[in-house]
């Protein structure tokens, strides 16, 4: 799964992702992401758009937004079995630009925090589904849920689960809302290639969501 992520490179996201960054969206460096939390977005428009999203996905027709608690991850295997992603899919497709993203492995009884990015810490993009949801009061609500699959060998180290990280030559096509073969997608939600990953053990003071600072990504010893 995924549970935190960071963003830092914030001056680096135009360009990176060909987009335009407008007036009413304040972007900080982030070391700490959590659920629940606004976080950037980006999806298909001429050019393509970035806008804070709620991470926590809230399908359309929900009743109760409360329900983005438990969709801040969806399994790339049973996306079209799922009713809360199917339609998202197919249609609200976008990506989410990180820095890297936290996972916890075991050891004995204890989980110790890892952070895991690219070996030269550059920007990347996971693959991720949003929805807009509708409040009686006519408010809308933007959120998103992170894909995940299979652990690469690399990873399987610290947890059998990863979020989907695009290859950068794949994200357009992830987010172009007219492609439409459901298989071409699919096939682009694989684990990423290991030897381009790195990763090693943090404090556990990322446990904490309230707790955002660069000292997150420093090496910590147990």
């Amino acid at each position: 799964m995924c549970g935190r992520f960071l963003l830092v490179d914030i001056e680096k996201i135009p360009e990176r992702f060909n987009v335009k960054i407008y007036q009413n969206l304040s972007l900080r460096r982030r070391y700490n992401i959590s659920p629940g939390q606004p976080v950037p977005i980006i999806f298909q428009e001429s050019p393509n758009r970035i806008e804070e999203a709620k991470w926590g996905l809230i399908p359309y027709w929900a009743k109760d937004p409360s329900i983005g608690n438990r969709m801040i991850n969806a399994r790339a295997e049973s996306l079209l079995e799922r009713p809360a992603f199917k339609d998202s899919f197919i249609r609200r497709r976008c990506l989410i630009p990180a820095n890297g993203f936290y996972e916890w492995k075991k050891q004995g009884s204890d989980k110790i925090p890892y952070i895991i990015h690219l070996r030269d810490f550059s920007l990347f993009a996971f693959a991720g589904l949003y929805d807009l949801w509708k409040d009686e009061k006519g408010n809308i609500i933007k959120s998103f849920t992170i894909i995940t699959t299979s652990a690469n060998p690399f990873m399987r180290e610290i947890h059998d689960r990863m979020p989907v990280i695009l290859k950068r030559e794949d994200e357009e096509i992830w987010i172009n809302k007219y492609e439409g073969n459901i298989k071409r997608l699919l096939d682009l939600l694989k684990p990423y290639p290991e030897e381009f990953m790195f990763a090693y053990p943090v404090s556990k003071k990322v446990n904490n969501p309230k707790y955002d600072s660069e000292d997150l990504i420093e090496p910590f010893n147990y």
